[in-house]
């Protein structure tokens, strides 16, 4: 898909038929500059009372090594400049920030990954979207994604997790891989020795959910298993219906480093499963 096919689909898809992001400035990786000086004293005001309310749901549910690298980037008083946590987290992981306009192709997406590159978007929410957002933000992306960067054994996952991308897209299994990213990256739970954890960067960016998907009675949150997460479709819309909980980042690593190929080819034989399945062997991890 070249970039005007690839903007035109994404403008088909919001509601005014117009992009969030300006990409009259992206290069063929889609990067552009971050032009941090042209964030607005509000939008510095936005981010610290987004800052605030996050961080304040993250003691008992977020996972302790997110915590720790979140304190550590200095980032509560004003939206971040990339390019200074960029050089700390080459120093830590020899991962990079690049600035994007907004969402990206998912090859440029996958290349980007699998080069230890992260796409963190530029622009920010008004704040009419303070609770809730359907297009990641600079906040999603940099509060959500970034600390866990800074753990290697998370950091090489998600290299690999790029290369195994560019993989998808050729042997016709992106739909899989995109959920395995969205119950792991986006929405993943983990099992600590204080409980169950959330990692997933739609948790910890979320006012509500992060309470929601260790409190509630009311989802599945069930041990991970690579091609039962890949069989299960997912909700956008709405709070999760299923979690999928691992027991550490060196597991996740382990367990998704196989070549999925004969995976994809099995996966292509059955019938999706629904986002709130519970297979007859499987264990329903209590809530918090």
């Amino acid at each position: 898909m070249d970039r005007a096919d690839f903007l035109k689909t994404l403008a088909e898809k919001t509601d005014g038929g117009s992009l969030r992001g300006d990409y009259s400035t992206a290069d063929e990786h889609y990067v552009v500059e971050q032009h941090w000086d042209a964030y607005t004293p509000e939008q510095h005001a936005l981010w610290r009372k987004l800052y605030e309310r996050q961080a304040k749901l993250l003691p008992g549910r977020a996972c302790e090594l997110f915590i720790d690298s979140l304190d550590k980037l200095n980032a509560a008083d004003a939206i971040p400049q990339f390019d200074r946590t960029s050089d700390a987290l080459f120093a830590a992981t020899g991962w990079r920030l690049v600035a994007v306009p907004g969402l990206v192709p998912d090859h440029t997406f996958f290349e980007h990954l699998a080069e230890r590159r992260f796409p963190v978007t530029v622009w920010l929410r008004e704040p009419h979207e303070f609770d809730y957002i359907v297009e990641p933000d600079v906040f999603h992306d940099f509060f959500g994604h970034v600390p866990l960067l800074f753990d290697r054994v998370f950091a090489e996952h998600l290299q690999e997790y790029g290369k195994g991308g560019l993989k998808a897209l050729r042997l016709d299994g992106l739909q899989y891989l995109a959920r395995l990213y969205w119950y792991t990256i986006e929405f993943g739970l983990i099992q600590t020795s204080q409980g169950l954890r959330a990692y997933g960067a739609g948790l910890l960016s979320s006012g509500g959910e992060i309470a929601y998907c260790l409190d509630s009675s009311l989802p599945h949150r069930i041990r991970f298993d690579a091609a039962r997460v890949m069989r299960t479709l997912y909700k956008i819309d709405t709070y999760q219906q299923t979690y999928f909980v691992i027991d550490s980042f060196q597991q996740l690593f382990d367990d998704t480093a196989p070549d999925f190929t004969p995976i994809y080819s099995q996966l292509k034989t059955l019938e999706p499963l629904p986002a709130n399945a519970l297979l007859p062997n499987e264990v329903n991890f209590l809530s918090k």
